[in-house]
């Protein structure tokens, strides 16, 4: 049997000599390597944290000690050592999640987040210990390099250092990356600390020889202690977190478990804020991953573990694809357009527009609201930037859309990759409000394209709006077939209309809903059903004409892959109730709940949002308004 197969928890790692130590860390790494081929997932973080997860497990006492990861993408280890070893359905539906999971395991504080918020939850844990009495409990916050580059980490760092004799440890797992290489001023800073090994060694070797001197030994020490500073300032910048009130140490070889082990027990013993500082090779271990310029294998998908081909062929275009094709275009017509990125160049489908033309785009690192607010400030300059995000983490940034992008009539344009129902990545990377959040900006336009046709064409429209922000949204999966349109009313595109003058139902399709729209209404009309399905292309305004197009039938429904509370269809109910049209409407998206990890089209079939289950709950919705027609309004 295997050292890992061993660990069944954390205690089973004290054991453990150092030579044991190195082997069972050559064995994750075989571990990681071939069960994540297997199922897609973070590998290039995991494969960098080995030796830091074990240095913590054996510092430490989890659960007891409160052991938090930023983000949470390099938890595998963590897993490992905490007894989940069965990785045969990671991030699949009934599997292990990708993330850190309270239903998984008591050693889990943290849901799968959001990066640069792990200080803030250290914070307020620490607080707790302190208001309680929990002298012996430890908090420890790991937080990448690229994480602190978000504005909610320096907020809380302000607060942890404010009390100095509150316990709590910070590791930073400093890899010089996130997705990509990190940047910006503390990605500098850092990489000055990395160069400063010898400075501790060097000052403790002067401070025993000076000490050592007969008569003018402690006061000489104390005399040249207060030009510390300053020579701190010079050689070792690590003076920017002492600054703050934080200790020091670092920076540790974050792959020699024996030093890291040190570091962290040395920090445990100092009664109030510590940062440790550990450098780490994400991918390490691994040539494929080390030789991947992109992102170090970041994420993968279901691969050969020795060749690196994918096993699983390419379905397709993605949307990301389409998208980034498109803007490598509109940035030769257009000298204005700009774009911005917060630390996803890549994954948003930047790299190409970021090739031709360097000097128009910025990666501003994890720092979304910054971004927004920024791209406000380019528009107002007179250019129009376009801010290329997830669609969850826009949801950091909604002050600032309103307040400063809306509120100032800004011409923005925000692209939402990864719209909807995401899928493997669970709860918190669902891309499953925006349409809501942003229903009630003054001004916002939304465009939902169903195509990659139509994702060029409204990417135009977007750009081409100067006074108001403009957002355009799709899902993270392959673009499907054209769906063209028969006629356009108003501004909405009619893609199925029945030969009746009566048609019992208007179905609006929103985005990458419309195959499954356009399903059931063959569903529909195989049972007799007469369907009208429209795609109203921008679905923020509501489209002036559909309210007259509405009361030509008995039934509106509406299918869309966001929030059923104050989406689209909530939006455009309220239209039909201002402009006097007495139908009921029929709302078929996601329920306010969060959903599990698993395949996007295993969650929509749980959701109900399947054709079969729309026609079925249609044909309900026009039997009990034969039977009793009311004014009302349904939501499913």
């Amino acid at each position: 049997m295997s050292l890992l197969e061993n660990i069944r928890g954390p205690r089973d790692l004290k054991a453990l000599d150092a030579q044991d130590l190195t082997e069972l860390s050559e064995e994750i790494r075989h571990f990681l390597i071939h069960a994540v081929a297997r199922t897609g997932g973070h590998l290039g973080p995991n494969l960098g944290v080995v030796e830091l997860c074990i240095a913590l497990h054996r510092a430490f006492d989890s659960p007891a000690d409160r052991i938090l990861w930023d983000t949470g993408h390099q938890s595998y280890v963590h897993k490992l050592l905490t007894g989940r070893q069965d990785f045969s359905k990671l991030r699949g539906k009934g599997g292990l999640s990708g993330y850190p999971s309270r239903e998984e395991s008591e050693h889990d504080v943290i849901e799968n987040s959001h990066a640069s918020t792990v200080l803030g939850w250290a914070d307020g844990l620490a607080k707790a210990n302190q208001v309680l009495g929990r002298w012996n409990r430890h908090v420890v916050a790991v937080i990448g390099d690229g994480a602190l580059t978000g504005g909610m980490a320096w907020e809380a760092l302000n607060n942890i250092a404010a009390a100095k004799d509150r316990p709590l440890i910070i590791v930073v797992n400093d890899n010089e990356r996130s997705y990509a290489p990190t940047i910006g001023g503390l990605a500098h800073h850092l990489a000055g600390l990395r160069t400063t090994d010898g400075y501790e060694r060097a000052l403790s070797w002067g401070k025993d020889i000076v000490q050592r001197l007969p008569l003018l030994g402690t006061p000489l020490y104390e005399s040249l202690h207060g030009a510390k500073k300053g020579f701190k300032e010079a050689f070792a910048p690590q003076g920017m977190f002492e600054d703050l009130g934080l200790k020091y140490v670092g920076p540790i070889d974050g792959h020699d478990i024996g030093a890291v082990e040190e570091a962290l027990r040395r920090a445990k013993r100092f009664h109030g804020p510590v940062l440790v500082h550990c450098r780490t090779e994400k991918g390490r271990g691994y040539r494929p991953a080390l030789e991947d310029e992109a992102d170090r294998f970041h994420t993968v998908g279901v691969m050969n573990p020795l060749t690196c081909e994918p096993l699983v062929p390419a379905g397709g275009r993605s949307w990301t694809s389409v998208f980034g094709d498109e803007m490598l275009r509109i940035g030769a017509e257009r000298p204005d357009v700009v774009a911005i990125t917060a630390a996803m160049l890549h994954p948003v489908g930047l790299t190409k527009f970021a090739a031709a033309y360097p000097d128009r785009v910025w990666d501003v690192g994890i720092a979304e609201q910054h971004a927004a607010t920024s791209a406000a400030g380019l528009a107002t300059g007179g250019l129009h930037p376009v801010f290329a995000v997830y669609a969850t983490f826009l949801n950091r940034a909604f002050d600032q859309v309103l307040m400063d992008v809306a509120l100032h009539k800004c011409g923005v344009t925000f692209v939402l990759d990864r719209a909807g129902v995401t899928g493997t990545d669970g709860p918190s990377h669902n891309g499953m409000w925006d349409m809501s959040i942003l229903q009630v900006v003054p001004g916002l336009r939304i465009a939902a394209p169903r195509d990659a046709d139509q994702l060029r064409a409204q990417l135009r429209e977007a750009v081409d709006v100067h006074d108001a922000p403009t957002v355009v949204r799709f899902p993270k999966e392959t673009v499907g077939p054209a769906l063209p349109a028969l006629a356009r009313v108003g501004g909405m595109d009619v893609l199925s209309a029945p030969e009746t003058t009566h048609p019992d139902v208007l179905l609006v399709a929103v985005g990458a809903m419309a195959t499954v729209a356009l399903d059931a209404a063959d569903l529909l009309a195989a049972r007799g059903t007469a369907c009208t399905v429209v795609d109203p292309r921008w679905v923020k305004p509501v489209d002036e004409a559909l309210p007259a197009l509405a009361a030509r039938h008995r039934v509106v429904a509406v299918v869309e892959d966001n929030s059923r509370t104050g989406g689209v269809g909530s939006a455009i109910a309220q239209t039909l109730r201002d402009a006097g049209v007495d139908l009921p409407v029929r709302t078929f998206g996601i329920p306010e709940q969060f959903l599990p990890h698993a395949k996007r089209g295993e969650v929509l079939a749980d959701l109900g949002l399947t054709p079969a289950e729309i026609a079925g709950r249609i044909s309900a919705t026009l039997v009990r308004r034969a039977a009793a027609p009311v004014t009302e309004e349904r939501d499913a």
